[in-house]
């Protein structure tokens, strides 16, 4: 019996030690694992937030780049609630020649942000609750005035809302003009 002892005790030993080098190297794999934003969460079943509903349509491809160029996916894909007057591919297009290639450079990501955060309202309004001089502020500090006139609701007296598309944290606003502090 006691040659089985200092066999039992060596045996206990080397199963501790093994069960520490894969805590270990777990906990060294968690921490060389690059941490992702809300918007990495994958989910097939629950409705898509306003980032994933942009991305879906083929007509905000211009929008979304510019807000992964402006680093604000994270953001948007937030519990929110959020209101994005979210211009169209062809609502960049009436932008001056260059302008749009100037704002996606790194140089000038400031000005991109505070560009897509004047289309963001914190909170839910549908067009149904919009009036006529109705003043919202915006994400980024500024104020956008709302007109209704014959059932047609526009933002600044420019951008016609063309649809409303409701997201799990939000709505969207499709509009057809790119809004600018």
């Amino acid at each position: 019996m006691r040659n089985w002892i200092p066999l039992l005790i060596g045996a206990s030993l080397l199963m501790h030690s093994c069960g520490d080098q894969a805590a270990s190297d777990n906990a060294a794999a968690a921490v060389e694992t690059p941490l992702s934003g809300q918007s990495a969460v994958k989910d097939d079943d629950s409705q898509k937030d306003v980032v994933k509903v942009a991305i879906g349509s083929a007509d905000h491809s211009t929008l979304v780049k510019a807000v992964q160029a402006a680093g604000l996916v994270d953001v948007l894909s937030n519990a929110g609630p959020f209101t994005v007057f979210a211009p169209t591919n062809a609502a960049f297009d009436k932008l001056p020649a260059g302008t749009l290639d100037k704002l996606m450079q790194p140089s000038s990501k400031a000005d991109l942000e505070n560009i897509l955060q004047y289309h963001v309202y914190v909170g839910v309004i549908k067009t149904d609750l919009m009036n006529d001089g109705q003043v919202l502020g915006q994400a980024n500090g500024g104020n956008i005035t709302i007109s209704v006139k014959d059932g047609k609701v526009m933002v600044n007296g420019k951008a016609t809302i063309l649809a409303s598309v409701p997201a799990s944290n939000g709505i969207i606003h499709v509009i057809d003009e790119v809004l600018l502090p």
